[in-house]
């Protein structure tokens, strides 16, 4: 879905094509605490940069892992969103926050009709006597 995409610049109302490119974890590359995925934006590359703290959120909210394939596509909903919103601007890099990131993930997931964001549970909501 967001790993191959158009969309729409809000300023000049060219569409441009953002494809996929690679995941790389950044602790190697640039000693940061994020996984770094790159686009290339029209044949431009940008990378996103999702925080490692948004696996452990997710993870104690959920009980379920970020799977790299699931990282792609949060990258890819929030460069859809900067591009369409006028914020992508023609940097290369672009820095999410936890929150940021985690806003993104299930937004995704609420557009692809994933479960609520509560983990089942084995045993019914009342306290049993």
């Amino acid at each position: 879905m967001y790993d191959d995409f158009y969309a729409a610049d809000r300023w000049s109302k060219k569409q441009v094509h953002v494809q996929y490119q690679a995941l790389i974890v950044a602790i190697a590359t640039r000693h940061a605490d994020a996984i770094d995925i790159k686009f290339l934006v029209g044949g431009r590359p940008v990378w996103i940069a999702l925080p490692h703290p948004m696996w452990v959120e997710y993870k104690k909210k959920t009980g379920q892992n970020v799977s790299d394939p699931l990282a792609v596509e949060v990258a890819g909903h929030f460069l859809k969103y900067a591009i369409e919103s006028g914020l992508e601007g023609g940097r290369e890099m672009y820095t999410l926050t936890t929150k940021q990131a985690l806003e993104h993930l299930h937004a995704f997931l609420r557009e692809h009709g994933a479960p609520p964001e509560q983990p089942p549970t084995p045993w019914p909501a009342a306290p049993l006597k």
